[in-house]
């Protein structure tokens, strides 16, 4: 059963859901009245399980309670379950849905529900409907009805402005004294294809992907979308939370549509076929060992290997196509990823169980139903959260031992593969500590300070720009587009200054930004031979 606090949250996040468009940008603030009153003319399917229409007021309340105090204002809000089952009555409503699919194949889902409507006075979820459909064998595939999709390229025009995320298994490794599975977690980045954050870990679950979207937020900031597979973990109440609070975009593929994930597909592949052949053809390794040759293959070779498809290398593709960073605070994202499960306080001992570990609880608590909130990544774990099941804070469980824990038994160690001649795995590493030695050795810091702040500032390039091109304003004189093309070409011009500026105007034969920045480019080239 559901906490209170859990019950809370499934509002919350069925609010940003609706108004996802609204709250991304993807509607401008002038047609929010319409499309909000767009909304109101459609059922929806309510957390309570009830489908009615939201009222408009409602829907306004939302809007500026997640403007004024982002997702957790909406978690604030209450609900009240008012769902009367009535078995008799919902038979009948199943079995006429089935005649009516099998009347037409073709009928979907909202006109078996306007038939049901109008019959019934009451209508059948979507996946409650889909669910007695399937049994009965009255889907669209089952009568024979099926169509082609008509498919493209996952495609975007900037960095980080849409993850791809899959999970793959790897190769076997020693732990302790057993060999055990590998599961790969990857996540990449659409524009550039580089590998936003990709590891081994030992499981495929929530607990996983949780830690590799940390790494990847707490590295590259937030995304605007993050499209991942339809497993169960990709649809956790946790995620949805995550993506809300931070504004992103979370899609899913279609259920039994493998080639919407082929680009991290892709990937994986490649993983496959160039690093994961060499791991398998030399001696096991450890999952520490596993990864850090991963990390070395992905700087030395992937990361700086031309993509056939984008014609650049993953990495310089993304430093020219990143504009901006989204910055997440993980303090604040964390708890929707601390791990809940929920427990009777032992009568005896006054402690909870969590993971073959006991923390002991206030001795008020024995025999009462509690929520242990813990971090499943802390290799430690001294202590735990305990919540009662309305979501009240009843304070901390710290660890304690019990006596007579049994040992665990494992299995003898497998023999180990034929070890190969050359090493791979030694090679990209090597690499790579070259690679750090050589960044890390002989740069004059200081040198680099002085030049920065040398450097002609970026306002005072566009202000002279604009005065150039007849336009008052300084840097309000051009539209964003402009002004992120600018921003890139500043970027790449390192002897930019008044005199080069001054001079490119003097030559352009139309004063255009398209033909200033061709001969400012053309000048600063031959400044630099």
């Amino acid at each position: 059963m559901a906490s209170r606090a859990d019950r809370h949250e499934q509002w919350a996040i069925f609010w940003c859901s609706l108004l996802q468009p609204l709250l991304c940008g993807e509607i401008p603030p002038q047609e929010a009245a319409d499309f909000l009153r767009e909304l109101t003319e459609t059922e929806r399917l309510f957390p309570d399980g009830q489908r009615k229409k939201p009222s408009r007021a409602t829907l306004y309340r939302k809007w500026k309670q997640y403007r004024d105090g982002g997702f957790d204002a909406l978690l604030r809000q209450r609900r009240s379950d008012r769902r009367q089952p009535r078995k008799k009555k919902r038979q009948a409503m199943i079995e006429r849905a089935i005649e009516l699919k099998k009347d037409q194949p073709r009928r979907s889902e909202e006109t078996i529900n306007q038939f049901l409507q109008d019959e019934f006075r009451e209508t059948l979820p979507k996946a409650t409907l889909y669910r007695h459909l399937k049994q009965a064998g009255a889907t669209r595939l089952k009568l024979g009805v099926s169509q082609q999709k008509v498919r493209r390229r996952w495609t975007r025009d900037q960095t980080n402005a849409l993850w791809v995320g899959d999970f793959e298994d790897g190769p076997y490794v020693f732990d302790v004294d057993r060999a055990r599975e590998t599961h790969l977690c990857a996540f990449v980045d659409c524009h550039s294809r580089y590998a936003i954050d990709s590891r081994y870990y030992y499981r495929e679950n929530f607990d996983v992907l949780t830690d590799s979207l940390l790494r990847g937020w707490a590295n590259h900031g937030a995304s605007l979308q993050l499209y991942a597979d339809n497993a169960k973990i990709y649809h956790a109440q946790a995620l949805k939370a995550a993506c809300a609070a931070l504004n992103i975009k979370l899609l899913h593929r279609a259920p039994r549509d493998p080639p919407g994930g082929g680009l991290v597909e892709r990937f994986i592949e490649t993983v496959q076929s160039q690093f994961e052949s060499e791991v398998r053809a030399g001696d096991m390794l450890t999952l520490e060992r596993l990864n850090q040759a991963f990390s070395a293959w992905l700087e030395v070779s992937y990361h700086e290997r031309i993509h056939s498809e984008t014609k650049q290398s993953p990495r310089l593709r993304y430093e020219q196509g990143k504009s901006f960073t989204r910055h997440v605070d993980l303090q604040r994202i964390l708890k929707f990823f601390l791990k809940s499960e929920e427990r009777t306080v032992n009568r005896t001992f006054s402690d909870v169980q969590i993971l073959s570990l006991y923390f002991r609880v206030d001795k008020d608590y024995r025999g009462d139903r509690v929520v242990v909130r813990y971090d499943p990544f802390d290799a430690e774990l001294n202590s735990v959260l305990i919540y009662s099941l309305d979501g009240e804070y009843l304070g901390t469980g710290t660890r304690h031992e019990r006596e007579g824990r049994e040992e665990d038994t494992r299995p003898a160690p497998p023999s180990s593969p034929p070890k190969v001649k050359h090493n791979y795995l030694d090679l990209l590493i090597r690499k790579q500590q070259q690679n750090i030695e050589r960044r890390s050795s002989g740069i004059d810091y200081r040198e680099v300070l002085a030049a920065a702040d040398r450097r002609w500032p970026f306002a005072e390039f566009a202000k002279q720009l604009a005065a150039n091109l007849g336009r008052s304003g300084g840097l309000s004189a051009f539209r964003t587009d402009e002004l992120e093309s600018l921003q890139k070409v500043y970027q790449r011009l390192t002897f930019l200054d008044p005199a080069l500026l001054q001079k490119a105007c003097a030559q352009a034969q139309q004063r255009s930004i398209v033909e200033i920045v061709f001969l400012l480019q053309r000048l600063h080239d031959e400044r630099r031979t």
